[in-house]
């Protein structure tokens, strides 16, 4: 199983959502920015890494508020955890996708999320995650 983090960045009410570029793996589907946790890497440090990588900005990790098991048809396992970033220093800016996008909750149900994202979004939607 492969480990996975997210982050569940917010400016207000509006929560930001990444589209995966047109070349990729499940090309133009919307997620969270995060990504693999390497050998011997905590998740939180694995998340803050990733959304310098991905976004250029540095953040304070908060508690894990959702996790999630999934397997794709093709076989991959994947075992996704989300963050809340409890605050970041600078602003976002998209070194790695097709483009990024500040959403509210009510808004994210019009957004193609891969599935391993889907019950997260729902709880968004819902305001159960903050």
């Amino acid at each position: 199983m492969i480990l996975v983090t997210a982050g569940i960045l917010r400016d207000g009410e509006r929560i930001l959502i990444c589209q995966r570029k047109a070349g990729d793996r499940f090309a133009l589907k919307w997620e969270f920015p995060g990504g693999k946790v390497e050998e011997a890497e905590a998740p939180e440090a694995c998340l803050r890494r990733e959304l310098v990588e991905e976004l250029g900005i540095e953040t304070e990790v908060g508690p894990e508020v959702h996790r999630m098991d999934h397997c794709y048809p093709n076989g991959v396992a994947v075992r996704l955890l989300f963050f809340r970033i409890l605050r970041y220093a600078g602003t976002p800016v998209n070194r790695d996708f097709e483009q990024i996008v500040w959403a509210r909750p009510e808004e994210l149900a019009g957004y193609d999320f891969l599935e391993a994202d889907r019950e997260v979004v729902d709880r968004l939607i819902r305001g159960e995650v903050g």
